[in-house]
């Protein structure tokens, strides 16, 4: 099924869970929340070699991907890729989000988990600007 068949419907536009723009729009808060949270201490430098978990390598792969949406998108002039891959990125960083806990890891781990959730909420962010979507920061 492609996102271009998508079917309208008033009782889904306002969930949280499946593939809609307050999915997005709840993981973009749920990520900004844990920078609040835990960004001051650290927020410096970090050590990519601690991101080394299949959810982490996953979300790397995937955030490497946004240049080849954002060329395909242009290209054929069709926001459904940028739709797509936005949703599969919130996926990810849903799952991470259970397994790749910040408090209570060493510094070294927490601050490259703190990153790696950083630069979902950017792409998330941009992606949805991109979309004429207004990212929030709290639901």
């Amino acid at each position: 099924v492609l996102l271009s068949d998508y079917q309208f419907s008033w009782d889904r536009i306002f969930q949280s869970r499946g593939d809609t723009g307050v999915f997005l729009q709840y993981t973009h808060a749920r990520l900004h929340s844990l920078e609040e949270t835990f960004g001051c201490g650290y927020l410096n430098d970090f050590n990519t070699a601690c991101l080394q978990e299949p959810q982490s390598v996953s979300i790397l792969q995937h955030l490497l991907r946004f240049d080849e949406v954002l060329y395909r998108s242009s290209q054929d002039l069709q926001p459904r890729h940028i739709v797509s891959y936005l949703l599969t990125l919130s996926h990810l960083a849903g799952m991470a989000h259970k397994t790749l806990h910040i408090k209570d890891s060493p510094p070294e781990v927490a601050g490259a988990r703190l990153h790696l959730f950083r630069a979902v909420r950017s792409v998330l962010a941009n992606g949805m600007k991109l979309l004429g979507i207004t990212p929030v920061c709290r639901m």
